[in-house]
């Protein structure tokens, strides 16, 4: 059974830098290694991981802080558990933690990522903008959006 949870470990945070810097879109947009365990030791993050039978499979890291309180900075499943619903399980879970503090998720596509974007929308989120050549040149952001309420109308849900 799949379990999602706060990474425990640096070896968890390893297991999960592999899973990012060996597949797409991180490749393309030039994430190293060294890159992405860095963002699994930033404690400014949120970082959660997938794990079944106490290997990472997947992972999903939020953003709570800023003007864009609420962002799904990175998110992945690894290559041989996808096409099992693994990766809308991750964002159901980072909804349900941002829709506690905030009535906004935000979430990046790279233009040259189609079956993310697809899934986003297919999940209810809706295109906002699009931020050419934001990290590399030839390729843009997509930045979706997926609200519950206008701001003014948002009441914090307590902790559950």
């Amino acid at each position: 059974m799949i379990e999602i949870r706060p990474i425990a470990d640096d070896d968890e945070a390893t297991a999960a830098a592999t899973i990012m810097a060996t597949n797409e879109p991180w490749i393309t947009l030039g994430r190293t290694f060294d890159r992405s365990l860095a963002a699994f030791r930033d404690d400014s993050l949120e970082r959660y991981v997938a794990v079944d039978d106490r290997e990472v499979v997947g992972f999903v890291i939020v953003s709570m802080l800023g003007e864009f309180r609420g962002y799904i900075k990175s998110i992945a499943v690894r290559d041989d558990r996808r096409g099992r619903g693994l990766g809308a399980g991750l964002m159901a879970f980072a909804e349900d933690r941002i829709f506690r503090e905030t009535a906004n998720a935000f979430i990046c596509a790279s233009s040259f990522n189609p079956r993310a974007r697809d899934l986003y929308e297919r999940l209810g989120y809706e295109v906002v903008g699009t931020l050419r050549d934001f990290v590399v040149r030839g390729h843009d952001e997509i930045l979706l959006r997926k609200t519950i309420a206008p701001l003014n109308e948002f009441s914090r849900r307590p902790n559950e």
